[in-house]
């Protein structure tokens, strides 16, 4: 299991890749029809997926649609998701976001072929959640874990090992 210090944390998270919404920002759409729309941030809990914190009230941001998965596959769900309205550098530390590293939320474990792995799809509580990811990427059929929001079930952002 993971110990607690920082510099020996075993999982990585990965925030949308800034190229994928700068292209987003440069088309003025997301893709599925709407509209790159920036917006005041009310800072009343929007997780932005782009650098894995909450927006600050009075941030410009945006809600767009985004699919975790670029290849085609059934398992590729579109949803809901803030971002910051105009370029950011993302999320590049080497440890969980503080802001985002609790629960409740949605485990949904992928095999490396990027098919869900069903049997160990985890609902966790108020809790801090690098312990059951670690858990969860020891596992030989599981190679990536998306952390959703647990009652929209939104996308958060991807752990690895």
């Amino acid at each position: 299991m993971t110990q607690t210090n920082q510099t020996t944390q075993t999982v990585t998270a990965h925030p949308i890749d800034p190229a994928r919404l700068d292209a987003v920002r440069r088309a003025g759409e997301d893709g599925w029809g709407n509209a790159f729309t920036p917006f005041a941030a009310t800072g009343g809990g929007e997780p932005l997926r782009c650098c894995l914190r909450f927006a600050q009230a009075g941030e410009q941001i945006a809600l767009i649609s985004f699919a975790p998965f670029e290849q085609v596959s059934p398992w590729r769900e579109v949803g809901p998701v803030y971002v910051h309205a105009d370029h950011c550098e993302g999320y590049a530390e080497p440890w969980l976001p503080g802001e985002l590293r609790r629960g409740p939320g949605v485990l949904r474990t992928y095999r490396a072929d990027g098919s869900m792995n069903y049997e160990h799809n985890t609902l966790v509580g108020d809790e801090d959640l690098e312990p059951v990811l670690d858990r969860l990427l020891a596992e030989p059929d599981v190679a990536t874990v998306h952390v959703r929001t647990v009652l929209p079930q939104c996308f958060l952002y991807t752990v690895t090992r």
